[in-house]
């Protein structure tokens, strides 16, 4: 069962006081930058540490102290952050096998980082001191010992990460908790038991946890380092918490080597709002969903549609019967508020729909006094045809939002396409792009379009080059309304995907063509689907240009 005790900590050189009984310890900046395709600048990493902080994270792992001038570089600047809340952990290695702590390069660098904590990795593997230490058993008791008790002699909180502790367990479980109670015997504030290699599932963890929790003195504190190999990283991370453990690390996002760490994203949630354990303050936790965005922006990843909690599909509901039935209760298929977490819930459109779908899409557009459910009726059965067709509006709300407004009585589109033709030739000089002939030398690539548009009792006619026929659709159509429209110029076509829908028929198959743009803060995504693939971009792209241009006009801000 959970432990029930509190820790008394210092927090920030303060005089120690009673805290949760659970502490988070992220090392996203550490750990989670270890992932294949992270990197971390120095203005990244201070910046998700000061978000850290005002959310509430009680520990924070900076980097690996003197591994790279960029960590060094942080721990300088990160003093001068005046964080409110959480403590800054500098990561490093103990000692050397047959050195001295005053010679070895890695107990002086966390000294140098001037980390109020030091968070040393050491084995807790026989296997693993025999192995890849190339040290006796005995050696490297002693370089725990020795690392703690010289970083608590120069007044460091000092935690214990015992690496490859669980696998160690199994191996020989005698000496992977004398390696435990070395460092604890020695100073050590924090013991963390580390799946470091990801395969342990988490009945073993539990009854592991509460094996060494029974071994040691009552009041050696516990953690718990989880790794995602087997994808239960979460789960086990809780189930050490129930075994008795009190710190928690992970990473935003689940972010980290290989598969990654525990996402203290879903930690957090589980604690608070499963178990009635304040992971952070509950005022905090309507702030989840935009930390959990806010990250995957600085290290450069989108947010993964799908995570629980915070993804945008978190709270999504596609089929007519699930939309129907939270209309009537948002339980029903619901086990939170999204709101909470700062979330919401979201109802997409497919063949799968029924008129609730559709209407609740209604009422967030404020139409519901313009539109009966017999015509909510009408535009399923319209949007079950143009799916077949090869559209799919589930993941491009804008493109489903005008075909509402366009039932409207009064609508009219802010302009119509007349005709257009796009020239694609590698013959002559081309102002964007390139090509490559059969003998692997570059030549230049063409494209180009001619495009004539109607806005109002006006026509239009531009001819625009481009980076290949969907940019050059793109710059004809600004050119051709930007007189009337000059809004349009802000808009960035920043995602591109093209989808063979039934790929039986070869080259003549129906493509979809799925656009996202943004502009000012804002991002959509539209949709269109013909056998021609230029003409399936230009549905999309004229999406994209009309539902902007209706949105402006909603702000009170459209035309020239």
């Amino acid at each position: 069962m959970a432990t029930t005790q509190t820790i008394s900590t210092a927090t920030n050189g303060m005089a120690p006081e009673s805290v949760r009984t659970v502490e988070i310890y992220d090392t996203t900046l550490r750990d989670g930058a270890q992932q294949e395709g992270i990197s971390l600048s120095v203005e990244d990493k201070l910046a998700i540490t000061k978000m850290l902080d005002d959310f509430g994270v009680d520990v924070i792992e900076g980097g690996y102290a003197g591994a790279t001038p960029k960590d060094d570089e942080y721990f300088e600047r990160v003093h001068g952050l005046g964080l409110k809340h959480a403590q800054i952990a500098a990561f490093g290695n103990t000692r050397r096998a047959d050195a001295d702590c005053e010679d070895d390069v890695s107990i002086q660098a966390l000294l140098k980082s001037g980390a109020p904590i030091t968070t040393l990795v050491g084995k807790a593997s026989e296997n693993q001191v025999r192995v890849v230490l190339e040290t006796t058993v005995e050696e490297n008791l002693a370089m725990i010992a020795d690392s703690v008790s010289y970083l608590k002699a120069r007044d460091r909180r000092v935690f214990y990460d015992a690496e490859h502790f669980f696998d160690g367990y199994k191996e020989n479980a005698d000496y992977a908790v004398r390696c435990l109670r070395s460092a604890y015997d020695a100073g050590a504030e924090r013991l963390v038991l580390c799946d470091t290699n990801g395969g342990t599932l988490p009945h073993e963890v539990s009854e592991i946890v509460g094996a060494v929790k029974a071994a040691l003195p009552e009041d050696a504190v516990l953690g718990i380092h989880t790794h995602n190999d087997t994808d239960t990283a979460v789960a086990s991370a809780v189930e050490a918490f129930r075994a008795g453990a009190h710190q928690i690390q992970g990473c935003i996002n689940g972010y980290g080597e290989r598969t990654g760490n525990a996402n203290l994203i879903s930690v957090i949630g589980n604690l608070n709002l499963k178990m009635g354990i304040e992971a952070v303050d509950a005022d905090k936790l309507p702030e989840l969903t935009s930390l959990s965005n806010f990250v995957s922006e600085i290290v450069n990843r989108r947010p993964f549609p799908f995570q629980p909690y915070v993804g945008i599909s978190a709270f999504a509901h596609k089929g007519g019967l699930h939309a129907a039935a939270t209309e009537k209760s948002s339980s029903a298929y619901q086990h939170i508020d999204p709101g909470i977490v700062g979330n919401g819930t979201r109802v997409t459109i497919s063949e799968l729909s029924g008129r609730g779908n559709v209407m609740q899409l209604i009422r967030d557009l404020g139409l519901e006094e313009e539109f009966t459910r017999d015509d909510a009726r009408k535009m399923v059965e319209h949007i079950k045809q143009q799916e077949a067709l090869g559209f799919a509006y589930e993941n491009a709300l804008a493109s489903l939002e005008l075909l509402v407004l366009r039932n409207l009585p009064n609508y009219e589109a802010p302009f119509e396409l007349v005709d257009f033709m796009v020239i694609v030739e590698n013959r002559r000089r081309a102002s964007f792009g390139t090509g490559w002939r059969a003998d692997g030398r570059e030549h230049p690539v063409l494209s180009e379009v001619t495009i004539k548009i109607r806005v109002g009792e006006d026509v239009f006619l531009e001819a625009a080059e481009g980076n290949g026929p969907v940019d050059a659709l793109s710059r004809g159509l600004r050119k051709a309304i930007a007189d009337k429209y000059p809004e349009v110029d802000s808009i960035n076509l920043t995602d591109y995907k093209v989808r063979v829908v039934n790929e039986t028929l070869g080259t003549g198959a129906s493509v979809r063509v799925s656009i996202e743009s943004a502009a000012e803060g804002k991002v959509w995504r539209t949709v269109g689907a013909s056998t021609n693939i230029i003409n399936a971009s230009w549905m999309a792209l004229a999406d994209s240009a009309e539902w902007w241009l209706n949105w402006k006009l909603r702000e009170g801000n459209a035309g020239g």
